[in-house]
């Protein structure tokens, strides 16, 4: 039986696939999403009145995540290799480590998420962060064009 290793990095753009997945479902499926993944209560009304500042603020983020997970295939070498590929995935998970361990301090200019969706999220973006952390050490040589 041949073993093989974990590519983290294709972990990572699934998992952030994903993520980005369930954002796209808040802007189809409205204010139940919002409220049901804690995203607030004005948020949701925003949302079924037909506002246009929920879809925005969503599809911007999907957006970004949807680009992050490029990042993470192309370092797996699941794609063709995008530009400035090291400091993408350096930044991507540093973003991801301080928004998952500095959500207290950005939770005061959101007063209306609850604190399940705070720790729900920091939680996601912890594992998001430590899986591109692993997977850019793991493959830091190919990557960097050393192997």
């Amino acid at each position: 039986m041949v073993s093989q290793r974990i590519n983290y990095l294709q972990v990572a753009g699934i998992l952030t696939v994903l993520t980005a997945l369930v954002h796209i479902g808040c802007i189809v499926f409205g204010g139940d999403w919002y409220r049901f993944l804690g995203a607030g209560e004005h948020m949701a009304q925003l949302a079924e009145s037909g506002h246009p500042y929920p879809t925005i603020v969503t599809s911007v983020i999907s957006a970004v995540l949807l680009l992050w997970a490029s990042y993470a295939f192309s370092g797996a070498g699941l794609i063709v290799r995008l530009p400035l590929i090291r400091l993408a995935l350096i930044l991507i998970s540093t973003i991801f480590l301080a928004r998952a361990l500095g959500f207290y301090f950005i939770m005061p200019a959101f007063p209306d998420n609850s604190l399940t969706f705070w720790l729900t999220s920091s939680g996601i973006c912890l594992i998001l962060g430590l899986t591109y952390s692993l997977g850019l050490i793991q493959r830091w040589n190919l990557i960097s064009g050393k192997a």
